[in-house]
């Protein structure tokens, strides 16, 4: 945990200093939960630091309670777009005044002066009683009453597995500036971006819940359950125990709480200590122990030797929320279901959120296809491994899902905020698929060896720092020592199609001349085999003329560069005593070409 925050602190001063710089924020809060009436009160004291070379004159909180009440904008977004979210449809629309959620802010200062604010939607807007200059701290004090929504999207009480509070959201969250400036984005279904800081969080809950979720427990003795605490603390006559968290540099903290939850736990060698919170009467029990003694290890390794290590201390797995969802130091999942390999899928994915979500953390809503591409990169990576499924392409399903995308005619921009793609499939699309394609594409283009160290030194450079596409590809392009921008042009900002042919393979004088055609307009290396009478197989590689340079991988001939401005590739091959019989493109199906059907020639 030293090392953790030793690093932390270090990103934020070194951001004061330099070119780069993130703002820092540290809260104490404290809540008294009602679980009958599924309201709470809430204080916080919020020590925020300006590291930006700007003077700030306002501040922005996130209500994202707020969201829960009929006509408000992710209620009407979800009755007007034409594939709504099957969780949520009308349901915001449907609900009464006692299942709705809000976060009603009572009062709010700065360094103990009254400031103006106002509420709009799931945004508080505040005009400062004093500006932050660059290099200041300043102190928010508030209060605030909130009710828990019915669950309907990630957070909220009662859902349909019988969990009864999954608090995710559930606070005034500062929002992020950057050198983009405010980021007060509007709540409508979609991604988030917070403030890189530490959490000291109390609260108040019925002595029969058990409550997991971000950051370490401070009094393990009083609340007992598994946590280090003994069992006899249940029998005390007082109706609340009181819960003491810390988490240090995460952006959000989230909680969990039920009274039928068991807790379970295991140490993870050279990793944390993971616990694990289910209902027994609704969860597969079978699944959440066979995770725990089979997997969470082996999966924990992969992770560190392949994308980094994890760097909390804890990490909690919940039965909570609809679905999965990630948070600082925890997951919350589904807890029931019957086969296990979906079971640990589900896992999988939104655990490994906590390295691209959780401590890289791009900001969600401007790139949803770098935390969720990435993270489902890792995921089909990790799946192969642990369940032995040796697939040479664990991505081909993404690559399914992006063709037919393609196909209908309905791409957009990769660029488009979250919130705003036209369809909700073309977002789930375009953030999962695309964004694991987008890596599985690049390893294609800059090599296996390059693309590796890349992944780790891109953990390794950006922890703590909210990265851009552009900070990901100098990583890729200082590793594979090529020009990649050109790349991430096309794939980000454009929806034009990868499609090459094999136009032409026929004898001449000494050899056999082939010619390649690109159909579509997305330019690409282009990477073929050419298989002999008598089994030999010998592979090329045309790098673009755009990258300056080839990968570097020992079993491919480069030829000349291919420029982008040119329909056709026309080269010969030497006669080696041997007949070319096949000419197949893309023989590591990695490349996006959304038409294979003219990428192969037999003879």
């Amino acid at each position: 945990m030293k090392k953790l925050l030793s690093l932390f602190f270090a990103f934020v001063a070194m951001g004061a200093h330099a070119q780069y710089w993130q703002q820092a924020v540290n809260y104490e809060m404290y809540i008294d939960l009602d679980v009958e009436s599924h309201q709470y009160n809430g204080t916080s004291t919020i020590t925020y630091k300006n590291n930006s070379p700007d003077t700030l004159r306002k501040v922005y909180f996130h209500l994202y309670f707020n969201a829960f009440q009929p006509e408000s904008m992710m209620d009407v977004r979800s009755r007007t777009i034409e594939d709504p979210d099957r969780r949520v449809q009308d349901r915001i629309y449907g609900l009464s005044a006692k299942e709705i959620g809000y976060q009603d802010v009572q009062s709010l200062t700065q360094n103990g002066m009254e400031t103006s604010w106002s509420v709009r939607g799931t945004i508080l807007k505040a005009d400062l009683a004093k500006p932050i200059t660059p290099g200041d701290s300043t102190i928010f004090e508030l209060a605030w009453n909130a009710q828990v929504p019915l669950q309907i999207r990630r957070s909220g009480r009662d859902n349909k597995e019988g969990i009864d509070f999954t608090m995710t959201q559930w606070y005034p969250k500062l929002a992020e500036y950057d050198e983009d400036g405010w980021h007060p984005d509007q709540y409508v279904g979609r991604e988030f971006y917070g403030v890189w800081g530490d959490f000291d969080v109390t609260i108040d809950a019925h002595r029969d819940y058990l409550i997991g979720g971000t950051g370490v427990i401070q009094n393990p003795d009083q609340v007992g359950f598994g946590y280090g605490g003994v069992e006899k603390v249940r029998v005390r006559k007082n109706k609340k125990r009181r819960w003491h968290f810390k988490a240090e540099g995460v952006h959000d903290f989230a909680f969990a709480a039920d009274p039928d939850y068991v807790h379970r736990q295991i140490n993870i060698q050279n990793g944390p200590i993971v616990h694990l919170l289910f209902d027994p009467k609704t969860a597969n029990e079978d699944n959440w122990e066979l995770l725990k003694t089979a997997y969470l290890q082996r999966y924990f390794d992969f992770m560190a030797a392949n994308f980094g290590a994890y760097p909390y201390p804890q990490f909690s797995i919940i039965q909570g929320g609809d679905g999965g969802m990630e948070y600082p130091m925890c997951t919350m999942i589904l807890g029931g279901g019957d086969k296990f390999e979906g079971f640990a899928g589900l896992f999988v994915h939104e655990a490994t959120h906590s390295w691209y979500y959780g401590v890289i953390a791009t900001n969600e809503s401007a790139y949803p296809w770098m935390d969720e591409g990435f993270t489902s990169y890792a995921e089909e990576e990790c799946m192969n491994v642990l369940f032995e499924r040796n697939a040479k392409n664990p991505h081909l399903n993404a690559y399914r899902s992006y063709v037919k995308l393609d196909a209908s005619g309905l791409r957009e921009p990769l660029s488009t905020p979250a919130d705003h793609f036209n369809y909700n499939r073309v977002y789930g699309i375009s953030s999962y698929s695309a964004g694991a394609l987008f890596l599985n594409q690049l390893e294609y283009i800059i090599g296996k060896g390059a693309f590796a160290r890349g992944m780790k030194r891109y953990w390794n450079a950006w922890q703590f720092k909210h990265p851009t596409p552009y900070g990901f590809l100098r990583i890729m392009e200082r590793e594979s020592d090529l020009e990649l921008d050109w790349y991430l042009s096309y794939y980000k900002d454009q929806v034009k199609s990868v499609d090459y042919s094999v136009s032409e393979v026929s004898p001449v004088m000494n050899g056999t001349k082939i010619v390649f055609e690109r159909r579509g307009k997305f330019p690409m290396p282009l990477d073929f085999e050419v298989v002999y009478a008598g089994g030999l197989v010998e592979y090329y590689n045309i790098p673009l003329v755009s990258m300056y340079g080839a990968k570097k991988e020992s079993n491919y001939d480069v030829l000349t560069p291919w420029a982008w401005t040119h329909p056709a590739y026309e080269f010969k091959i030497p006669s080696k005593g041997k007949e070319v019989i096949e000419v197949n493109i893309d023989p590591s199906m990695r490349l996006l070409d959304v038409d294979t059907t003219n990428n192969s020639w037999k003879k």
